[in-house]
This record gives C-alpha cells, sequence and structure tokens, in this order.
C-alpha cells in the first residue's frame, strides 16, 4: 500500500508541476485546490498560496526545467501527505493526472514521465530515462583471509 501511495504522489506531483507556466496550468490549480479541499482552511490557503508562487517561480525562470524538478520532491510529499490522511483522494487524485496529462504541451508531457526503481536486499539498481547508464565493475574482490590468531604465552601451572 505504501509504494502504491508514494507512486501515485509522484505522478502527481510531476505532472502538477509540468503544468505550472503552461497553458494547461488554469486547470491544473483548480484541480489541485479541490483536491486538497479536504483540509483545513488555513493550509487550503497555504497550498493555494504555494501553488501561485510555484508556478511564477517556474514562469519568471531562465532554467525552469529545473525549478520544476526541484518543485517535485515538495508536491510528492504534500500528495503522500493527503493521500495517507484521506486515501479516498487516490481516485480523483488519478482522474486530475490523466486530465492534466492531456492538456500538457509536447515537451512537458515528455519531461513529467518517471520512473520508479527500487533495490531491495543490498541490490544495485542502474537505470535511466531519456539517457544511458554505463557501469565499469572491476574484478571481483576475494574475500578477505581469515585472522589467525597465535598465542605464544605459555599455559600457568600450578
Amino acid at each position: 500500500m505504501f509504494e502504491e501511495v508514494a507512486a501515485l504522489a509522484m505522478t502527481g506531483a510531476t505532472t502538477v508541476v509540468a503544468a505550472m507556466a503552461t497553458d494547461g496550468w488554469s486547470t491544473a490549480r483548480v484541480r489541485m485546490a479541490g483536491l486538497f479541499r479536504r483540509a483545513d482552511d488555513v493550509q487550503r490557503a497555504s497550498l493555494e498560496g504555494q501553488l501561485d508562487g510555484h508556478a511564477a517561480l517556474v514562469a519568471s525562470s531562465d532554467d525552469a526545467e529545473a525549478v520544476r524538478q526541484d518543485l517535485v520532491p515538495v508536491w510528492r510529499l504534500q500528495l503522500a501527505a493527503l493521500l495517507r490522511q484521506h486515501p479516498d483522494a487516490a481516485e480523483e487524485l488519478q482522474l486530475l493526472v490523466r486530465e492534466i496529462q492531456e492538456q500538457l504541451p509536447s515537451p512537458q508531457q515528455g519531461w513529467q514521465q518517471r520512473q520508479t526503481n527500487i533495490a531491495r536486499d543490498h541490490g544495485q539498481v542502474f537505470a535511466s530515462l531519456g539517457g544511458s547508464v554505463i557501469v565499469h565493475r572491476g574484478p571481483e574482490r576475494p574475500p578477505p583471509a581469515p585472522s589467525v590468531v597465535v598465542d605464544d604465552e605459555p599455559e600457568a601451572t600450578e
């Protein structure tokens, strides 16, 4: 269940942030505000202020993509917290994601695509979305030789 919430929160965050400073932003903002209607008035007003402020940051930046990447974790946390408090919001968030994705311009549609890679039990993940991963591994190291302790002192006899 935790992984599903985390994945949906990440998808929602990347989608909403991708919509900032695009023609689809007004729809995304209204839908996000509606999603957070479950929060109290003070929290909702704060979240709406964050949405507006973050969209302004993206719009005014010389590197909008870098700003978007910096904002994704913020909205992932907000959405994950909402989903933990209100599991019934999951379906509405999924609908919001689909609706916003359809309105995104092509560059943002590609940008907001994400992948989730999870390594467990000492595993490793090497992954790339839209790029290359080259891994060079050296030869396997043999395990260290066991330590031998030599006791040179004779045993005392009585």
